[in-house]
């Protein structure tokens, strides 16, 4: 029996894989920063680092780490066979990261006067998951 891939379904989900290190050290409590400059292709990193930024008031600074994070993830998501949509599911956890910095993405551009970046970026979110969009439009 011979059997063929549903071409309707579209892409399948995109799992980014895990820096162990970069996520232990984290987790023990390491300043983002740190994390940052030791791994600089870590989004998870550079999604605290927007999110310090934004709750202190420093849009502009928030702006540019998000941006680095999405760029960094951007480069990962497409070593991971990524073709520019398709769902990057919130639920693995190596994703999220890349989803967190998205999201600051468009919340800075936003707080800046950039509104078609922002509508840009809630829709990118949107459609690599919804349930990224709902968890951190409720503060996950």
């Amino acid at each position: 029996m011979e059997t063929h891939e549903n071409l309707l379904s579209g892409p399948p989900p995109t799992l980014l894989p895990d820096n162990t290190e970069a996520r232990e050290m984290l987790e023990a409590g390491a300043k983002a920063a740190d994390v940052a400059a030791r791994f600089p292709a870590y989004p998870a990193a550079w999604a605290i680092l927007a999110d310090d930024s934004f709750a202190s008031g420093h849009a502009v600074t928030s702006y540019a780490f998000a941006r680095t994070g999405y760029h960094r993830g951007l480069d990962q998501l497409r070593r991971a066979g990524w073709k520019g949509h398709g769902p990057i599911p919130w639920e693995h956890e190596p994703n999220r990261g890349f989803l967190r910095c998205l999201y600051a993405l468009g919340r800075a551009a936003q707080a800046i006067g950039e509104k078609d970046e922002a509508e840009r970026c809630a829709q990118f979110l949107r459609d690599s998951s919804q349930t990224a969009a709902d968890a951190l439009a409720n503060g996950e």
